[in-house]
């Protein structure tokens, strides 16, 4: 294998040039690099940046951010909708939102409110904490801020807030209880909302979030509860109010079908309610974009068989196909596809410190006149070993391991026999292995024996904190080493974590065709550092791990391209891992910068003549006041 191992080799072993999406790829020197542009003249070591974490007294696990590709993936996903809505010559634009919950951290957003400020690419918000987020760095009028999620009287009255501050924001209605609590403060304040109303499918996803979608999902409005809310505001005098009509069919969706008929069955709602008297505006087809994490590129629940460009066609086709037929007005498209957005800027890299192999011990394995018969007896086993036998030989030899260990239960069996006993037995399985590399057929129990023998490497990190989807719900993501690439890989094995929790491994891993029980590492030397990389985890993974065993969030560094840089890149930011303080506040927001970035738009609208002095002081005392409220719902009377 070494003879013919290469770096297209490494490349293709770990399927880089596939989940890499033109992002990643191993250089000359066997590293992975990174190119935050996709162009391979701006291209980033990342053993350079692991040397300049240590030389900066930075220890490991480590997060590592790459700010230009997060802006490259934004425009990317704003190019794509802007050119099929021109090849289609649809008649109107496209207006996405990112999803703050998809990563909260305030330099991701605030990097993706920049690099999409020419496309008027907006933010979505699912509770209080995100809104009041979103609130303080939204700054432009025409990009919108959707506001998701069930809601009580302080999510509204911030929402309407928002409204007076000029800010395009629509209120989703989850439940029907909504629309009435949002007309009645809306009438108290003065303000004008703005509404869209979140219709339940009976599209149902595909993969490991389909349950967000169909006829029994968490959130949405049925059929007759439309109608019931379409009455409700005229007869409130506020059918103008409704705009938009938004759908959700999970999150990851692996198949472009779902996405099609969702499409049509949503755009048929918005075209039905515009005739109903509603001058409807906006159609939001929800998150669901995918990645394709294990590059197979089908509707396996880790990839997606689809594009962003089909994506994007698709959506603008199947919308502009439905409402044409009804003779309505083609409707602004929103989409909130975060996970395409943020999940390619982040790499985990975390160091395995050492390794447990089955069959290395050192011991002394000579035959002694005194030792029991069973080591004799599997010593001939191993010696007598050949390509023809090698499945007869196998099955004597697991025969002699059970009598050994039946033996030992029994007092009959010394230690160190039993440890040269199961010594030998793991090195004729692992030769039986070797013997059937290559076979048209290999038997199950041998493919099986190859994951026993594969080697435990403990690695510094915690499942739970940084792989949480993976723990949880079983999601893969590419896992590679990020050097020694010019090398072939000589073991195989599964990664440990340094958690107290058996559940702290991480034992699946991507493949073409199928999922892997192993991963082809390098055998770690003793003193030399090998570094494991955990790829696409800009999405969930940085917010949802927990503080299991109280290892919390974990260091971090932001790295932007500088052609003025002899390497051509520097590290803009390093953030220490975290203590909990509070839910912003873990996520780099400071209330005091909140405060500030609010009171500049209310002396803005006081200016403007938009505001008056008390409702602009009213504003910002109801701002601060949302500041230090309760993160979960509130539904004692509020005053």
């Amino acid at each position: 294998m070494s003879d013919s191992w290469d770096i297209p080799s490494a490349i293709s072993l770990y399927n880089v040039d596939r989940w890499g999406s033109g992002y990643f790829s191993i250089n000359r020197s066997g590293n992975v690099q990174v190119m935050p542009t996709q162009q391979e003249s701006l291209n980033i070591d990342l053993m350079e940046v692991v040397q300049e974490a240590r030389d900066r007294g930075m220890s490991f696990p480590l997060v590592v951010r790459f700010q230009d590709l997060l802006r490259h993936r934004v425009e990317t996903v704003n190019r794509a909708f802007q050119s099929a809505i021109a090849e289609a010559r649809y008649q109107n634009v496209y207006k996405g939102v990112f999803p703050i919950k998809v990563n909260q951290l305030r330099e991701v957003v605030e990097e993706i409110i920049d690099a999409g400020s020419t496309y008027h690419f907006g933010l979505e918000a699912g509770s209080k904490p995100e809104l009041i987020a979103a609130l303080a760095v939204h700054r432009d009028p025409e990009s919108l801020i959707i506001c998701n999620g069930y809601k009580d009287l302080t999510y509204i009255k911030l929402a309407l807030l928002g409204r007076r501050l000029g800010k395009l924001i629509i209120i989703v209605v989850e439940k029907l209880e909504e629309v009435r609590q949002i007309v009645q403060l809306s009438k108290e304040m003065g303000v004008q909302p703005m509404l869209g109303l979140r219709v339940r499918l009976q599209v149902k996803g595909h993969g490991r979030w389909a349950t967000s979608g169909g006829e029994n999902a968490k959130f949405g409005l049925s059929t007759a509860d439309l109608v019931a809310a379409s009455n409700y505001l005229k007869e409130e005098g506020m059918a103008d109010a409704l705009r938009l009509v938004h759908f959700h069919v999970g999150s990851q969706v692996p198949d472009i079908g779902v996405v099609k008929r969702a499409v049509r069955e949503a755009a048929r709602f918005f075209a039905k309610l515009s005739h109903m008297g509603h001058p409807m505006e906006f159609l939001d087809v929800g998150g669901g974009l995918g990645v394709d994490y294990d590059g197979s590129r089908t509707a396996f629940d880790s990839s997606m068989n689809y594009t962003l460009q089909e994506y994007a066609r698709d959506v603008v086709y199947n919308i502009m196909d439905v409402v044409d037929s009804e003779k309505v007005s083609h409707p602004t498209i929103v989409s909130e596809g975060g996970r395409a957005i943020v999940a390619h800027h982040s790499v985990l890299i975390v160091e395995a410190f050492g390794s447990i192999e089955k069959g290395a011990a050192d011991l002394r394995l000579q035959i002694r006149e005194t030792d029991p018969k069973l080591l004799a007896d599997i010593v001939e086993i191993q010696r007598t070993l050949t390509k023809q036998n090698r499945m007869e030989n196998l099955h004597d030899a697991q025969q002699v391991k059970e009598q050994a260990q039946s033996m030992f239960e029994l007092g009959l069996l010394d230690l160190e026999s039993k440890a040269k006993i199961e010594t030998i037995y793991w090195q004729i399985a692992e030769s039986v292995v070797d013997l059937c590399r290559g076979m048209r057929y290999v038997p199950d129990e041998v493919k099986e024996l190859e994951i026993s023998l594969g080697d435990q490497y403990l690695c510094n990190f915690s499942v739970f904190q940084s792989l949480l989807d993976h723990w949880a719900l079983g999601q893969l993501f590419p896992i590679m080493p990020i050097h020694k690439l010019q090398y072939p890989p000589d073991r195989n094995g599964t990664l440990v974590d340094i958690t107290c929790d058996s559940d702290g491994k991480v034992s699946k891993f991507i493949d073409l065709q199928d999922v892997k029980e192993t991963l082809p590492l390098h055998r770690i030397n003793n003193g030399e550092p090998y570094y494991l990389g955990f790829f696409l985890m800009g999405a969930y993974q940085d917010i949802m791990g927990d503080l299991h065993n109280l290892f919390g969030r974990v260091n971090e560094v932001h790295i932007f391209l500088d052609e003025d840089e002899d390497s051509g890149w520097y590290i803009e930011e390093v953030i220490q891992g975290s203590t909990v303080i509070s839910v912003l506040s873990m996520t780099q927001w400071d209330q005091n910068e909140l405060v500030r970035l609010v009171k500049g738009q209310v002396d803005a609208a006081i200016k403007s003549d938009r505001l008056k002095p008390n409702e602009g002081m009213r504003i910002l005392n109801e701002y601060e006041r949302g500041l230090g409220g309760y993160t979960y719902l509130n539904f004692k009377k509020q005053v």
